[in-house]
C-alpha cells in the first residue's frame, strides 16, 4: 500500500530527537504556554521575516483569531475562494461576516486576482487568499487591490509553510498569515496546532490575549476570548521538524518534478509560474478520467484523494449565502477533475514511477 502520507517513516528518522524533546517537556512539568512555545514562536517569526508569531490550537483558530483581532465583524464582507477547505469560510462566518466568493484560475486553482475587484462593495472589509496545495496566490495583484480599496489581507497559508512568492515567504505579505500544523501538513505536529504571523505591532498582543480567554494577566480579562493555546509538547515536536522544513519541502519538489516528467503528456499537472516556489502539500492532477484513474490506483494499493469534491458555494451548510450551480464554473469544473496523488519527503522514486505507470495504463 502506498499511502497519501507516511508519518511513520518520518518519525523513524527523527524519533530519538523527538523523544528527547518530549521528555524535556515532561521533566519541566510546564505544558501550556511555556518556553518551547515561546522559542517556536520566535523561530517561526524569524523564518518568515516578520515581527511576531503566535501559536494557537489549530489552523482554523488561526484564521478565526486573526480576523477577530483585526476587527472583522457583523455586516462585513470578506472576499475569498470557493475552492478550498471549509475552515477558510468558517472563520469568516464566526465573525458574523459574509463570505463573498470569486472564481479560481483554472491553471493555479487559486483565486483569480482579475476577478476580485468586481466583487468589492462598500461593505468589503478584507480579502482572504488561500495558497492552495502549497502554491502561492498572486499576492502582488491582491495587495494592489487591497491598497486601492483600503482592505485588510489575511493569508490562509495552512497548506504552504515555506512557500515563497518572488522570494518572500507566504504569510508575511498581508496583515496576518495563518498556518496549520495538522499532522499531515508539510510542517506537522503530533496533534492539532496553528500559528498567526504578522508585522503589525499590536496584532500579536491581541491574539495572545484572545487565545487565553481574553486575559490581560492575573485573572483579569479585557475582552471575551477563547481557549486556543499551542501546547508545549506540540511546540517541542515542531521545533525538531522546523530545522528540517526546507529539506522536507525540497524533497517534495523533487517528487513533484518526477511526477511532472512522467505524467504531463497525459493529465494537467500542477503549475509553478515564474517567481513562485510551490511546496506541494498536495500533488494534484486534473483529468476528466478522474474516477477511472482513482479506481485503477485503488486496485493496485495506491491511495488518492479528491481535494475538493464540492466547491464551498454549493455546500449545504452555506445555502443561505444564495449561490447556485454555475456561479463559479472554473471551481465547479476543477471539483469534477482534481485528484491528489501520494507525496511526502520519504516517498521513493520507484513509488512515483509505479503510480505514474498505473495512470499511464488507464490512458493506453
Amino acid at each position: 500500500m502506498i499511502p497519501m502520507v507516511d508519518l511513520k517513516r518520518q518519525y523513524a528518522e527523527i524519533k530519538e530527537e523527538v523523544l528527547r524533546e518530549i521528555d524535556g517537556v515532561l521533566e519541566s512539568s510546564r505544558y501550556i504556554l511555556g518556553r518551547k512555545v515561546e522559542e517556536f514562536e520566535k523561530r517561526v517569526a524569524a523564518y518568515h521575516g516578520v515581527k511576531d508569531a503566535v501559536g494557537v490550537n489549530s489552523g482554523t483558530d488561526a484564521l478565526n483569531l486573526a480576523l477577530k483581532s483585526l476587527g472583522v465583524g457583523e455586516g462585513d464582507e470578506v472576499i475569498t475562494t470557493p475552492f478550498t477547505f471549509f475552515a477558510t469560510v468558517e472563520a469568516i462566518i464566526y465573525q458574523g461576516a459574509r463570505p463573498v466568493f470569486v472564481d479560481i484560475d483554472p491553471l493555479t486553482l487559486n483565486m483569480a486576482p482579475g476577478l476580485i475587484e468586481e466583487a468589492v462593495t462598500d461593505r468589503t472589509r478584507a480579502i482572504l487568499p488561500v495558497h492552495l496545495f502549497g502554491l502561492p496566490a498572486d499576492m502582488e495583484q491582491i495587495l494592489d487591490i487591497a491598497n486601492k480599496y483600503d482592505l485588510l489581507v489575511v493569508e490562509d497559508a495552512a497548506q504552504a509553510f515555506g512557500a515563497t512568492y518572488r522570494g518572500q515567504k507566504v504569510g508575511s505579505f498581508g496583515d496576518a498569515g495563518c498556518f496549520s500544523f495538522y499532522p499531515s501538513k508539510n510542517l506537522g505536529a503530533y496533534g492539532d496546532g496553528g500559528m498567526i504571523v504578522t508585522d503589525r505591532d499590536s496584532l500579536g498582543s491581541k491574539v495572545r490575549s484572545l487565545r487565553n480567554h481574553g486575559s490581560v494577566g492575573g485573572y483579569l480579562h479585557g475582552r471575551i476570548g477563547m481557549n486556543s493555546r499551542l501546547d508545549e509538547l506540540q511546540a517541542a515536536v515542531l521545533l525538531v521538524k522546523l530545522k528540517r522544513i526546507d529539506i522536507y519541502n525540497q524533497k517534495r519538489r523533487e517528487k513533484a518534478a518526477l511526477y511532472n516528467s512522467l505524467l504531463s503528456d497525459l493529465v494537467a499537472c500542477p503549475v509553478e509560474p515564474e517567481g513562485y516556489l510551490h511546496v506541494y502539500h498536495q500533488y494534484t492532477i486534473r483529468t476528466p478520467l478522474r474516477e477511472r484513474v482513482a479506481e485503477a490506483l485503488k486496485k493496485e494499493g495506491v491511495s488518492s484523494v479528491v481535494y475538493y469534491p464540492l466547491p464551498l458555494h454549493l455546500q449545504d451548510a452555506l445555502k443561505n449565502l444564495g449561490y447556485r450551480e454555475g456561479d463559479f464554473p472554473e471551481a465547479e469544473k476543477a471539483a469534477r477533475e482534481v485528484l491528489s496523488l501520494p507525496i511526502y519527503p520519504e516517498l521513493e522514486d520507484s513509488d512515483v514511477e509505479k503510480i505514474a505507470g498505473i495512470i499511464r495504463r488507464v490512458f493506453s
